[in-house]
């Protein structure tokens, strides 16, 4: 990727104008956050850096132009600027006696507690090269102690994915390490980032910036944290599975006693209390943001309404018990009166956005009406924790609605529309055609009036995607959208899809969850087949494969008929046209790209009875995932 800074632009009079103006509105007690993000420091990472060989996975100068200017730049919302200041503090603090956090090393922390015999972890980082690290940097300061056990608060990847980076699945196998994790947790992680891995990952680029230079006009930060590192992610299955609030475990001489938290920020999630510390953790339920209903990179809409009451309820179960609160992101709240306070706010807003929303929508408004009517009430004016450095009213709303009302607003023009490109081509016929449509665009472009001007525009680019002057165009008005944005992936999607209109799409092959595929179980690994056969594939089979797992000692039938695959466990059928053995490791590899079905075959790492020609036609039939162009028109016309 180039430096977007070498094709950047400056903000134009009416971006400085309306950044102007936020900076006036803002009235936080900045002294307060940056004091409690830098209480207990005690030491940082040499360099800041977390490299692999000469990989460079993590690096904290990429953003010391934030830690050198208190004032935002014109390219920068004054509130985004303040988040990002303080996502930059970085290094090992003691939250208190016996509890650590390593923060600003990855997008989300690395909490460690000192039990009777070794550590407890709780969330492991996004990859295994932070984590490590992190890990390293807390035994080096306090002295080393083995893990002993670890708690993934919820399914996302970046509270997992380290995971290789502080213990082994020999480890957890042999009943060394313990690792915790709520209810549904592996089938929610399969969800995400395989059944719907390549185009979440794709939509990640845009929401995370991945690719954008930091700096004044590019990255600042993502809200939640500074940024992701450059590294995959893995995974370890749990071997303790929370399915309700109240139970209690003793881990490692330690007290924890857990509130299952289904749907709230995760499809899986849970906070817990540790009542001899007097110490809550929120998960990432309550974190120094507006939080997502929906993240712009795709997952399951979350229920506003389910999460105000899970934070009321930790509030009635354990606020007044409570001297410390932490979260898998940000920093802690000190004080009873202070996280009471803070769990307030955050249970407030998740409400006010539900309720709002729900009224509006029972008076037959829309969910783009509503997202431009609602506005965050005076009430929650102060409190910058629950302004929108990464979820935003705007999109929460949109969201609260298609919770319960779904996509479709109940208008039948907008039932059954052509497609994309269909639609844009109509479009800018009945304007006028490309010039006229750029010649009116240029004017709005001129008053300001950046969101027409990307809306208008990204039909001209989708009727003809080669018209460069309208690609500049809109890269231009995504470029100060993106500036003015207040959220952090607001401005990653807007400078991001500048980006590529200015240098085109990528055309490069996925591979996802090569690493996660390793701790999935044998339906898993089907379903993840289901989503890769086309129609075309599948259309003339009318077969049963028999299956045998190795390592797990576990048969199988996997079924296809009617255009899709069925399966059903613990069993096999006479009627199969093949019986195929292997481990659960081989097929992983397979389907992750590392290598083929017919080597591993020819390897005798795969046996297979019967026809062996339909099992490795229908491999050779799986569909590979590109990085698919999102700001113009795609190409694949696979069905």
């Amino acid at each position: 990727m180039s430096d977007l800074d070498n094709l950047a632009k400056d903000a134009t009079t009416p971006t400085v104008r309306k950044n102007a103006a936020a900076t006036a509105l803002m009235s936080f007690d900045d002294e307060a956050d940056f004091e409690r993000a830098e209480q207990g420091l005690i030491a940082t990472l040499p360099e800041g850096t977390v490299k692999i060989d000469d990989h460079v996975v993590w690096d904290c100068a990429r953003y010391d132009f934030l830690r050198n200017n208190d004032e935002a730049p014109e390219t920068v919302h004054p509130g985004l600027w303040r988040q990002g200041r303080l996502n930059a503090i970085h290094g090992l603090f003691e939250v208190m006696d016996g509890v650590w956090q390593v923060r600003g090393y990855d997008i989300s922390n690395l909490t460690l507690i000192a039990g009777k015999t070794g550590w407890i972890l709780v969330d492991v980082l996004t990859t295994a090269a932070t984590a490590e690290a992190c890990l390293k940097l807390a035994n080096d300061q306090l002295g080393e102690r083995p893990v002993k056990a670890i708690i993934y608060t919820h399914s996302h990847a970046d509270h997992f994915g380290g995971i290789l980076g502080v213990t082994t699945p020999e480890e957890v196998d042999r009943g060394d390490v313990r690792i915790i994790a709520p209810e549904g947790f592996l089938e929610e992680v399969v969800n995400e980032n395989v059944i719907a891995g390549a185009a979440m990952a794709r939509r990640a680029m845009y929401q995370f910036g991945l690719f954008l230079s930091p700096g004044p006009r590019g990255h600042i930060d993502n809200g939640l944290g500074k940024a992701l590192p450059f590294s995959p992610s893995g995974l370890i299955a749990p071997t303790e599975i929370i399915d309700s609030t109240g139970i209690e475990l003793e881990i490692d001489g330690v007290r924890v006693v857990f509130q299952n938290t289904p749907d709230a920020e995760a499809p899986a999630e849970m906070n817990f209390w540790f009542p001899d510390y007097r110490m809550l953790c929120m998960a990432e339920n309550c974190t120094h943001n507006m939080h997502n209903l929906y993240p712009i990179r795709g997952a399951q809409t979350r229920d506003a309404l389910a999460w105000s009451k899970y934070i009321n309820e930790a509030l009635d179960l354990w606020g007044d018990n409570s001297d410390i609160l932490i979260a898998t992101h940000h920093w802690p709240r000190f004080g009873t009166e202070d996280l009471k306070h803070f769990l307030v706010k955050q249970r407030d807003v998740y409400r006010w956005l539900h309720d709002q929303t729900m009224r509006l929508a029972n008076r037959g408004w829309t969910p783009n009406e509503i997202a431009e009517a609602l506005e965050l009430p005076e009430c929650f004016a102060s409190d910058s924790h629950v302004q929108g450095y990464y979820g935003t009213v705007s999109h929460n709303v949109k969201s609260v609605y298609n919770k319960y009302l779904g996509w479709y607003d109940a208008n039948p023009a907008h039932l059954n529309p052509h497609p994309p490109v269909d639609t844009s081509t109509k479009y800018v016929e009945f304007m006028g055609g490309p010039d006229q449509v750029l010649r009116q665009a240029k004017k709005s472009f001129e008053a300001g009036d950046y969101r027409w001007v990307a809306q208008v525009v990204n039909h001209l680019v989708f009727a003809d995607p080669s018209h460069q002057a309208a690609r500049e165009l809109q890269a231009d008005a995504f470029e100060q959208l993106g500036y003015q944005a207040e959220s952090g992936t607001w401005r990653n999607a807007y400078l991001y899809g500048a980006h590529e209109l200015r240098n085109g799409s990528p055309n490069v092959t996925i591979g996802r969850g090569r690493q996660i595929a390793h701790a999935m179980t044998a339906e898993q690994l089907f379903d993840s087949i289901g989503v890769r056969l086309s129609t075309t594939a599948l259309c003339d089979l009318d077969i049963e494969i028999n299956w045998t797992f190795t390592d797990l000692n576990e048969h199988h039938v996997l079924g296809i008929s009617n255009c899709a695959i069925h399966h059903l466990p613990d069993r096999q059928t006479s009627n199969a046209v093949a019986s195929v053995t292997l481990n659960r490791h081989v097929l992983a590899d397979t389907l992750g790209g590392i290598v083929s079905f017919s080597d591993s075959l020819a390897q005798g790492d795969i046996t297979i009875d019967g026809d062996q020609a339909v099992v490795l036609e229908l491999f050779d039939l799986l569909t590979d995932f590109l990085l698919f162009p999102i700001i113009e028109p795609h190409a694949d016309q696979e069905q």
